[in-house]
């Protein structure tokens, strides 16, 4: 077999950390029997899903598969996020649920909260117009935003602010009269038969197959269809009408150009802050407004562009960014295979993201996540550590007794402190780390005699280090 070179398994590696949840060496070497490019085709494009699926999640964590509630909702997608082989669509969800913050607080029920992330799921990575009319008619947000309180004769501005401010164009790009003229346009923009799905989302009594879900239904009755004036333009508007001139805008171009480079190449300032600090790549921003228009406002095509670029591709931009909490413990849990089938033992896992910062389906505000650099705190990195020690520590979980095994085989007698450490850094997937953080875990291994426990002490200590909490 014709040997793949470091440096191009070094880039699948920084790819695979970025667009899904990280690889061995072993996998990566999968990946690099095509070129980069047909690997980016792939993973933009995904073919139908592979994961554990729902038939074994409803055996052996039921409360997962009915997802009664919004921690069964959020078990069952760690499970399809540890399992799945189509990650970056699993990573796109991640995204667009950080994006478009809905939580338990008000939605309730786990049902509703699993079919929004359905949705990201399966349209996260098409036309940004037709996610953003799916978010509009998405039951959870509807809740979530109190739509179904916004009546032609009395409206609700709840929806129509976030969706200019949060989830589109941003702050500074549209006046007071704009967000009650997008209001107007989405009247009669409700839940179907209210009262009747609250009560019977309720009910637990649809045990073992769960709670049913509420459904989007539009009344015309209840619809303002007076002329609106929205962003310089005039008409008798409705939401698909709004969206359409939201979408082509070079403001919302912008936007979600800088989501998508702050989420997949370089931690951002908050974005609260985007309207007065300016991108830390404006020409990359530019490249990825070019790329939203070329491909008629296509995610999936962008991110085509973004993983081919040279400022994707750039050594510079490796370890830039510090891995959200969800996607730092998805990638020791797949790492890991300490589930290889469903266990109520997930349950404890999810508390623990929840305690590194991120609860899933439980965002603090509709803002979603602070992320970045704010992910990272000393309460959360000692969580953080904790949970990496423990699984990677752990040698009855098959992922971590394969890893040690192969480092073993490749080591001899001779090998010094170095060489084994490089050679653990070579199997986590071409790691690397600073000269101090190795300098330091090549100091316990000179202090272990036995090469089995040398080697899973060395694992432990890397996962410790600053550069593991990376991407």
């Amino acid at each position: 077999m014709e040997k793949i070179e470091d440096e191009k398994l070094e880039l699948l590696s920084h790819l695979i950390r970025r667009a899904g949840f990280g690889a061995t060496r072993r996998e990566l070497e999968d990946y690099g029997k095509y070129s980069y490019e047909d690997v980016v085709e792939t993973l933009v494009t995904p073919k139908e899903t592979n994961w554990m699926g729902d038939y074994l999640v409803r055996r052996f964590d039921g409360e997962a598969s009915g997802m009664i509630n919004a921690p069964g909702s959020a078990r069952r997608w760690i499970y399809r996020m540890m399992s799945s082989d189509t990650p970056l669509k699993e990573k796109m969800t991640l995204f667009w649920h950080g994006i478009f913050a809905t939580g338990v607080p008000k939605v309730i029920n786990g049902r509703v909260l699993s079919d929004q992330i359905e949705m990201f799921r399966d349209h996260g990575l098409g036309r940004f117009d037709d996610l953003l009319l799916r978010l509009a008619k998405d039951p959870a947000m509807i809740v979530w935003l109190d739509n179904q309180e916004n009546h032609k004769n009395s409206i609700n501005e709840n929806w129509g602010r976030e969706l200019l401010e949060l989830f589109s164009m941003g702050v500074g790009n549209y006046s007071e009269d704009d967000i009650k003229e997008c209001a107007k346009a989405f009247t009669g923009w409700t839940i179907g038969n209210t009262e009747y799905m609250m009560v019977r989302s309720k009910r637990d009594s649809d045990w073992p197959y769960g709670r049913i879900a509420y459904h989007f239904e539009y009344l015309p009755n209840d619809h303002d269809d007076q002329t609106k004036e929205f962003l310089g333009h005039l008409g008798n508007f409705n939401g698909e009408d709004i969206i359409k001139v939201i979408c082509n805008r070079e403001t919302t171009a912008k936007f979600i150009a800088r989501h998508l480079y702050h989420f997949f190449v370089a931690d951002e300032v908050p974005v609260p802050s985007w309207n007065e600090v300016a991108p830390r790549d404006e020409e990359a921003i530019d490249e990825l407004v070019k790329a939203y228009f070329d491909t008629d406002h296509n995610i999936a095509g962008m991110l085509s562009y973004l993983f081919n670029s040279d400022f994707f591709k750039s050594k510079n931009a490796r370890y830039k960014k510090v891995k959200g909490p969800a996607e730092f413990a998805v990638g020791l849990l797949k790492l890991s295979r300490e589930f290889e089938i469903p266990d109520r033992d997930m349950i404890p896992r999810y508390r623990q993201i929840g305690w590194m910062g991120q609860e899933l389906n439980n965002p603090p505000s509709v803002e979603g996540w602070h992320e970045g650099q704010e992910w990272v705190n000393t309460g959360s990195l000692i969580e953080r550590i904790n949970f990496a020690s423990e699984l990677l520590g752990n040698q009855e979980n098959a992922g971590i007794k394969e890893l040690i095994d192969t480092v073993e085989e490749a080591i001899t007698e001779n090998s010094t402190p170095e060489q084994i450490v490089d050679e653990c850094l070579t199997q986590l997937g071409f790691l690397k780390l600073s000269s101090n953080s190795k300098t330091a875990v090549a100091d316990f291994a000179n202090g272990v005699e036995e090469n089995r426990a040398k080697i899973s002490g060395v694992i432990r200590l890397i996962g410790s280090t600053r550069e593991f909490q990376m991407a």
